[in-house]
């Protein structure tokens, strides 16, 4: 078969023979009109052949690097090639291949392989060089104060954006390939020492199992490493931020990064730490508090008010004040549906809004999605199809979902909500709570890499509540997590709380 036959060739050794190496390239390569190869004579005598994709290799740099001195070199009788290729080569990363199949890892990285004739040991060229985007802010996680780095789809350049903040030699990235055909560099990045062996070693087992033809984009990848797959919660904290990134591996969390994609996974993560944003570090303790205080009451809001709403002004309206139930009942009189209905037809039309806004160009998304809003809801009012009050509950549970920092956390609640809309329509206030409680035995047991999903609240840890319910002022957080920073509990010294000089009597 032909592809038992190709893959017998990949595994083949050099055999010292060009003309023999060089068909079994071409034909690996065949019907690929952007792999180049270039004959070439080192010297007079030496006949040597390049190879290399176009648009992934450094062209300039094999001319005037490689080529050129090679091809200018006049060669003593008896000096062996690559001590010639170490003296005239103008590379710093130069590496000896020895197969078929690592000449053609190579060259789909982007390092042109040189192979000489009468020699069974070819020559890897570090030349590679394509197109890349520049570094900038991530759109999705912006923050007033605090960096403005974000990653992007070279795997070099994010790995350089966490040695620029970690400088020390104990921050690690173990290297691997995934996917049989894209074969997907992925980055297991851990400071050693911080993060705990097991964890280190079950994240790297969980992606040498990954067994697929590729790998596109991390959230294949968060697929197939997950405890849960069934789970709507996401159960690793994703990225595009340097900094969010170099704090959790100074919390002993492990990230994983993905040639690609400019979003990095970092596990385990816990629920706490998806309703975080880095801005609470960034600002004084207090403001970071009040702040995360009111999200958490707006990720309550989001998930509960519209069942809340359909439960109350169906089943209990001895909990409405009067006046408010007499206003609400006008404004519902011409309305043909009841409740549970309008509460459904009003929530499918904001995602629906959301989601265009999403996909249309940068500069109608926004305009649609605000104008549509407005203009739907009023011709809806108007028409007598659903009532004022549910609109302004649409419209507050849409603004409150806005306020969860990670946006795979929001999609969980966008979607638990609607489930708990019908529970509380069916059945009330009753149905409401049995849906909260579902929910919480859900959190309670999921575990993301072993470790509890909602810790440290459950189980309860004393010492990891300073940065859970409150953002404790950083002198105080002398402790990493217990879940995550066993290995190497403190991080800093104790007694740091500032103090003003005091001057002479």
């Amino acid at each position: 078969m032909p592809g038992k036959e190709q893959s017998t060739i990949e595994q083949s050794q050099l055999s010292g023979n060009l003309s023999a190496d060089e068909n079994k390239l071409r034909d690996i390569y065949k019907n690929s009109s952007d792999v180049v190869f270039r004959s070439f004579y080192i010297g007079e005598n030496d006949k040597a052949m390049l190879i290399y994709i176009e648009g992934m290799s450094n062209v300039q740099e094999i001319d005037e690097g490689v080529l050129s001195p090679l091809m200018n070199v006049t060669r003593d009788t008896g000096t062996a090639v690559d001590s010639l290729i170490d003296k005239k080569v103008a590379v710093s990363d130069v590496k000896k291949v020895k197969e078929i199949s690592e000449c053609v890892k190579e060259i789909a990285s982007g390092n042109p392989v040189i192979l000489v004739d009468k020699q069974n040991t070819g020559f890897a060229l570090g030349l590679s060089k394509w197109e890349k985007r520049s570094v900038e802010e991530p759109q999705a996680e912006m923050v007033v104060r605090g960096p403005r780095e974000g990653f992007v789809e070279t795997l070099s350049v994010n790995t350089s954006l966490l040695r620029r903040r970690i400088h020390n030699p104990k921050l690690k990235m173990q290297s691997m390939a995934v996917g049989r055909y894209t074969e997907t560099k992925v980055i297991i990045a851990y400071i050693e020492g911080i993060a705990g062996q097991e964890l280190i070693d079950e994240v790297e087992k969980r992606i040498k199992r990954v067994d697929i033809d590729g790998i596109i984009e991390s959230g294949v990848l968060e697929e197939f490493i997950e405890d849960d797959p069934y789970s709507p919660f996401p159960q690793a904290l994703t990225t595009e931020r340097p900094d969010v990134v170099t704090a959790n591996l100074l919390e002993g969390r492990v990230a994983i990064l993905v040639d690609g994609t400019p979003i990095s996974m970092v596990v385990p993560t816990t629920l706490y730490t998806l309703l975080q944003s880095p801005q609470d570090y960034y600002s004084r303790f207090l403001v970071g508090t009040l702040i995360r205080w009111l999200r958490y009451m707006f990720f309550l809001v989001s998930l509960l008010f519209p069942s809340l709403y359909v439960a109350l002004l169906t089943y209990h309206h001895e909990m409405i004040p009067t006046a408010l139930l007499i206003s609400a009942a006008a404004s519902r009189e011409q309305v043909p549906f009841p409740a549970l209905v309008e509460a459904l037809i009003m929530e499918i039309t904001f995602e629906a809004l959301r989601e265009a806004g999403v996909r249309l160009p940068k500069q109608l998304g926004g305009a649609v999605s605000i104008v549509g809003a407005l203009v739907i809801g009023e011709a809806a009012v108007s028409a007598g199809i659903v009532s004022a009050p549910m609109v302004i509950v649409v419209a507050i549970t849409g603004v409150a979902s806005f306020t969860v920092p990670n946006y795979e956390a929001s999609y969980a609640i966008r979607m638990l909500r609607f489930p708990i809309i019908i529970l509380a329509g069916t059945l009330g206030l009753l149905g409401a709570m049995l849906g909260i409680l579902l929910i919480i035995v859900h959190l309670a047991s999921l575990r993301t890499f072993g470790e509890p999903y909602l810790s440290p609240m459950a189980p309860m840890k004393g010492k990891d509540m300073k940065d859970i319910l409150v953002r404790a002022p950083w002198w105080k957080l002398n402790t990493r997590p217990h879940s995550t920073g066993k290995s190497n509990t403190n991080r800093q010294s104790n007694n740091q709380k500032p103090s003003p000089i005091r001057g002479k009597e």
